[in-house]
Parts: C-alpha cells; sequence; structure tokens
C-alpha cells in the first residue's frame, strides 16, 4: 500500500497537473500574499492586452484554432514547454526530490523519453496530415465519422479528467500560495481561462503559454543560481551537504547512528520512492505514451506553417523542459540544505508549514525574501492558468470541427458557425469546470490525473501510431480497437486502489496497481490489430488502398496545405 500510495502521488505530479498534496486534501489556507497577488495581477493584465490584440485578428476558424498557423518553431517549442512545465510539475517534483532525493529524477526522466516519440515518430507526419485537431490525422484515410466520434469523445474524456483536476489542484494551490479563499480562486481560474480562449483563441493561449514558460524558466534559473552560489558552484559540494543534512535529521528522530549514515545516503540512490517493478514500469509508460497523446499537446503541432518548424517545435520543448528539469533537482536538494533546517519553514511536528509540496515556495523565501516568494507564487498560478486554457481550447476544437463540423454537417459548415460552436462549448465547458471544481473541493481527485494519462496512452496512442504506420490498420480497427484501449484503462483505474479503496471505501482493490498503463496499452493495440486483421468488409479494402497515398503525404508534405479539408 505504502507504494501504491506513492505511486498514487507520483501520477497526480504528472507533467500538467502535478499537485500532489492540493489533490489529495485540503490545503492549509496561508495569510493574504499582497505581493503575489499583485505581480499575478501584472500578469494578468499584460496577458489580457495581448488577448485583445489577438482577439483582432481571430476572425476565422483557422486563426481560432491555430493561430492561423503563423506560429515559428521557437515560439511553439516555448509555448509547449509551457504546457508541460506546469506549476505543479515545478512544486511537485522539487517536493519529491526534498523528500526522496535522486528518486525524483524518475519524473525528468520519464517526461524527456516521450518526446523523441513525438519528434521521430509523429511531428512531420502530424503537421503534413493534420490542419485543427489529432482526429484529422487520426481518420485521414479512414470513414469519418466513426474514428471522429472516437477521437472527439476520447479528447472530452482525458480533457474533462484533466480540467477538474487542474481546478481543484488551482483552488488548493492558490489557497495554499495566495490566501484567497477556494471558491474565488476557482472562480478566477476559470473566468480568465474563458476570457483568454473565447477573444484570443490559440494566439492569446500561446503567447499567455510563452510568458509563463520564460517567467518560470526565469525564476527557476535564478533560484538555481542561488543555492549552488553558497556551494561554490559545486553541485557535488550540494550533495554533500544533503546527505549531511539528512543524516543530522534522522539523528534527531531518534536514529542511531548506523541508521542515520544509511538514511542520509540512500537520498543519493533509487529505491527511495517506486520498488515494485511493475509499477515502475506501467507508471514510465503512462508517462511516457500518455504525453504523446494528449490532444492539447498533439494539437500545437498544428500552429507551425510546416514539418519543419513541427520539429523544431519539439527540439525546442525538449531542450526546455530538459533544462527546466534539471533545475528543480538543484532546487529539490537546496531545499534539503536550506529548508529543512530552517525552523521558520517547519511546523511544531518538523514537517514543512503549509504542507509537502511548499520546499519550492520556502526556498524562493530563503534566498530572495518577500519579493521574491511573490514572484514564484504569481508564476505557479500563473502556469495554472495557462495549461486550463490550452486543455479548454483542444475541448472546444473536438466539438465544434470534429462532431460538428465534420460529423453533423458532413464537412459542410463554414467556418462562422464552426466558430460560433467553438466558443460557446469554450463557455460551457468554463462553466462546467468552474462548478465541478467548486463540487469536488474536499475530493481526493488525484486518479482522476492518472486517468488522463491512461487513457491518452490506450485510445489516442494506440490509434495514432497504427493509422500512421501499418497500412493493414482499418476504420473498424481504429473506432472499436480504440475505445477497447480506452474502457481498459478506465475500468483498470475504477478497480484499483485509488478509486476501489480511497474513494469507495473499500478493502482490497482488485486490480492492485496504480497505473493500469502496464495492460491497457497493450490492450489497445491489441484490439487494434485483431479487429483490422479480421476486418475484411468493403470499406477496410479502402482503407488499406488509401495507405500509400497518406505515407506519402505524411512523408513528403505535398498537398500539406489542404490537410483534412479534402476528406
Amino acid at each position: 500500500m505504502k507504494v501504491a500510495r506513492a505511486v498514487i502521488v507520483a501520477l497526480a505530479l504528472l507533467p500538467l497537473p502535478a499537485y500532489a498534496a492540493a489533490l489529495e486534501g485540503e490545503a492549509e489556507r496561508q495569510p493574504m500574499n499582497w505581493v503575489a497577488i499583485g505581480m499575478f495581477t501584472l500578469f494578468v493584465a499584460l496577458t489580457l492586452s495581448i488577448t485583445k490584440k489577438a482577439a483582432q485578428r481571430t476572425k476565422t476558424a483557422a486563426d481560432f484554432y491555430t493561430a492561423g498557423g503563423g506560429i515559428s518553431g521557437f515560439q511553439n517549442g516555448l509555448a509547449m514547454a509551457g504546457d508541460y512545465m506546469s506549476a505543479a510539475s515545478f512544486l511537485g517534483i522539487s517536493a519529491q526530490i526534498f523528500n526522496d532525493g535522486y528518486d525524483g529524477l524518475i519524473y525528468s526522466t520519464g517526461f524527456l523519453v516521450g518526446w523523441p516519440i513525438l519528434l521521430f515518430l509523429m511531428a512531420e507526419r502530424l503537421r503534413n496530415l493534420g490542419k485543427y485537431t489529432f482526429a484529422d490525422v487520426a481518420s485521414y484515410r479512414f470513414a469519418q465519422p466513426p474514428v471522429r466520434s472516437f477521437a472527439a469523445g476520447s479528447t472530452l474524456l482525458v480533457v474533462s479528467f484533466y480540467l477538474i483536476a487542474q481546478m481543484v489542484g488551482a483552488g488548493q494551490l492558490i489557497k495554499l500560495l495566495f490566501g484567497l479563499p477556494y471558491t474565488y480562486a476557482v472562480i478566477i481560474v476559470g473566468a480568465l481561462m474563458m476570457l483568454y480562449v473565447l477573444f484570443g483563441g490559440m494566439r492569446a493561449t500561446t503567447w499567455v503559454q510563452i510568458i509563463k514558460a520564460v517567467m518560470l524558466l526565469a525564476g527557476a534559473t535564478f533560484m538555481a543560481i542561488m543555492v549552488l552560489a553558497q556551494f561554490g558552484f559545486s553541485p557535488e559540494a550540494l550533495f554533500r551537504r544533503a546527505v549531511t543534512v539528512k543524516t543530522d535529521l534522522a539523528l534527531a528522530a531518534g536514529s542511531s547512528p548506523g541508521e542515520a549514515a544509511v538514511k542520509g545516503r540512500s537520498i543519493m540512490r533509487p529505491g527511495n520512492f517506486i520498488k515494485d517493478p511493475i509499477s515502475a514500469i506501467s507508471f514510465g509508460l503512462a508517462l511516457m505514451l500518455g504525453t504523446a497523446g494528449l490532444p492539447h499537446i498533439l494539437m500545437r503541432f498544428f500552429t507551425v506553417p510546416n514539418a519543419k518548424e513541427a520539429r523544431k517545435s519539439v527540439l525546442w520543448a525538449t531542450s526546455w523542459i530538459g533544462y527546466f528539469y534539471v533545475l528543480t533537482f538543484i532546487i529539490g536538494f537546496g531545499a534539503i540544505v536550506l529548508v529543512a533546517t530552517e525552523p521558520g519553514y517547519l511546523d511544531g511536528g518538523g514537517m514543512l508549514r503549509g504542507g509537502g509540496n511548499m520546499a519550492a515556495i520556502h526556498l524562493a523565501h530563503a534566498i530572495g525574501g518577500n519579493l521574491f516568494l511573490g514572484f514564484i507564487s504569481a508564476v505557479a498560478f500563473a502556469t495554472i492558468l495557462a495549461v486550463v486554457a490550452g486543455l479548454t481550447l483542444s475541448a472546444a476544437s473536438a466539438v465544434s470541427h470534429d462532431v460538428y463540423a465534420t460529423v453533423l454537417r458532413k464537412g459542410k459548415a463554414d467556418s462562422a458557425s464552426e466558430l460560433k460552436v467553438s466558443r460557446i462549448t469554450t463557455l460551457a465547458l468554463g462553466t462546467m469546470a468552474i462548478l465541478l471544481g467548486i463540487a469536488f473541493e474536499k475530493q481526493n481527485v488525484a486518479f482522476m490525473v492518472s486517468l488522463a494519462f491512461a487513457l491518452a496512452a490506450s485510445g489516442n496512442f494506440p490509434v495514432l501510431i497504427l493509422s500512421l504506420l501499418w497500412k493493414g490498420c482499418t476504420t473498424r480497427g481504429v473506432a472499436i480497437g480504440g475505445t477497447v484501449g480506452l474502457l481498459t484503462a478506465f475500468t483498470l483505474t475504477i478497480l484499483s486502489p485509488a478509486i476501489w479503496v480511497n474513494v469507495f471505501h473499500m478493502t482490497n482493490a482488485p486490480f492492485p496497481y496504480a497505473s493500469p498503463a502496464i495492460f491497457s496499452v497493450p490492450a489497445g493495440f491489441l484490439a487494434i490489430w485483431l479487429i483490422s486483421l479480421l476486418d475484411t468488409g468493403t470499406r477496410a479494402a479502402i482503407d488499406k488502398a488509401g495507405y500509400e497515398a497518406q505515407r506519402i503525404r505524411s512523408e513528403t508534405g505535398v498537398g500539406a496545405a489542404t490537410a483534412s479539408a479534402d476528406h
């Protein structure tokens, strides 16, 4: 159970949404932080002014969904990194390293390994085949209604679970950092998100992400430099001091000198966090493949003008994300040295004031005082806002472009009506997110994050890979097989300790692992393969015959300017 709980916490720390403590219970409200609120107000004013300018240039569906395809590879790489480097990643991963040391690197490596998949297998093909959503790619050579219905349903499921977790995490985190009441925090996040998406579409959302990414990278860089400066810029000296601190803390807690030395050294080796091999592999699969199946990440490939810029996007995003995770490693060890030994940051029981995720926040105060603490708190809020906006945009696109324009209107909807449906959907999603965020305030919603990643890895990823790379894939295989992957992930998550024990309060979970990916991802691939193999109908013959044309376009980009509009 200890491992299971650890993995649940780990899954709560996934890229966008890592709000371990915030998601697992009510956060302790802190005194009103006026410096942080002032800095956040400045950020909001800046981004709203950008939204106003973006609104003047958002006239068509293409502007709304993809910023007219005018974002450069460098800009898009920063925005992708912004989607990935959430406040929660920042707070959660540094907290994990603060607690377990070296093992916190599992996040960094797991997240990064997913990006080469995007670069080598998907980036160019996605850009050449798609136009607005990943369903454009998945349905390219197949019958449109069944595949787009599956893709839209999958997108809405993934985004909904993600969005609820984000809203609850936002409310708890803001209450923790700013001292604002939970309900106000959720309403503010929901209202601002609707403003960005409704009026600025993808262009405003992209620039909000870029600004946030720059602020977060700058803040984390400053923290890492200030920590290393205290050790002559020697990481080795920092790690030695962290081992000494952990040893001293163990001695103070009553351990024998021998036990204390072992505990101190344990932060420099693996094994403190995930010990079960099945959980470790399943967790890793969810991290890697879930990233490549997240709708709001995939949608970013359509904001650049061509495949070359799409590849650049991934390279830049990988660089920024890799750099960011190196910084969190230094910040986590810096917190061990500078925060764990400072009584002012600890409560009566020797735990961090405000909860486990406060390690980086307290470190910000330790090295930069109230002003820098306010800056970092404002950045944390800004990251949540940007991620929520990106999620909402991808869900609105799935409804308006895939369901309304392609399935219901059979490709005959004009740009104005499609745009109108997008905005109505955004309003509905924003309202739903606020209401559900308030309703779930006191619930443990960490499982929603794990479920969102598992669904993306088990449904979207197998569909994309097999539809792009396997000639024998058919409409029926994609629609039914993808659904099998989704349902397997959903069912196993319900039967896992995260829900069966923690939510339903049953004694033993039928499925003992926290992440279903090791079983549900193969189930998705196997179902698509088997159903396609058994599919010998007329439509299957058309699907297979269309593979060569799809391959030529995906690899050369010939005709990509009209992608998805001509099928």
